[in-house]
């Protein structure tokens, strides 16, 4: 299951999904996302876009854009999450999650999909058995789907960069629980 940010991410995914021998799942936004600066794409590997310590978010596809957006609203406000865009939910490269989680010790995913069967549950799977940190996920909850503009539809489900922001805010503030 690959769900790539951008249109050089897509090209990429698109080229590695014809060299895998079984099933691939490619999930695209319907929205046009900003392109971001190139970044190496391998099948089961993330990447870390922005390096922090306060928290991670883990993303994938459309919402890598919202989130780099929130972080650089987040460091306004003296926080510095780690952004990890998960392109490849599964198989998960379990092996980062567990780092950025022991390292920030807050993990949050934030995903244009419902939280279960998606990067949240991937993300929860890696995080529950190794580590003791709580996870967020930023999602479609677990409810009926509707349609609209995209933006609307987005907004609806709290997925923007202030929303983000909302959500994640509460680990400024020293009596915080996650």
């Amino acid at each position: 299951v690959i769900c790539p940010c951008d249109a050089n991410e897509t090209y990429q995914a698109v080229k590695a999904a014809a060299e895998i021998k079984g099933p691939v799942y490619l999930r695209l936004a319907r929205l046009a996302t900003p392109v971001l600066d190139p970044m190496p794409f391998t099948v089961g590997k993330g990447n870390v876009l922005v390096d922090g310590s306060d928290a991670v978010i883990f993303t994938c596809g459309l919402m890598v854009s919202e989130c780099l957006k929130a972080a650089e609203l987040l460091k306004e406000k003296g926080m510095h999450p780690a952004i990890v865009n998960l392109h490849t939910i599964k198989p998960i490269d379990a092996e980062l999650v567990r780092t950025y989680a022991a390292k920030c010790k807050r993990v949050y995913t934030v995903e244009e999909h419902s939280v279960i069967g998606g990067l949240g549950e991937a993300v929860c799977s890696v995080v529950s058995e190794k580590l003791p940190v709580p996870v967020r996920r930023i999602g479609v909850m677990d409810q009926f789907g509707h349609s609209g503009p995209a933006n609307e539809v987005l907004r609806d489900y709290g997925l923007t960069a202030d929303n983000i922001v909302n959500v994640i805010r509460d680990i400024v503030r020293p009596d915080a629980k996650a």
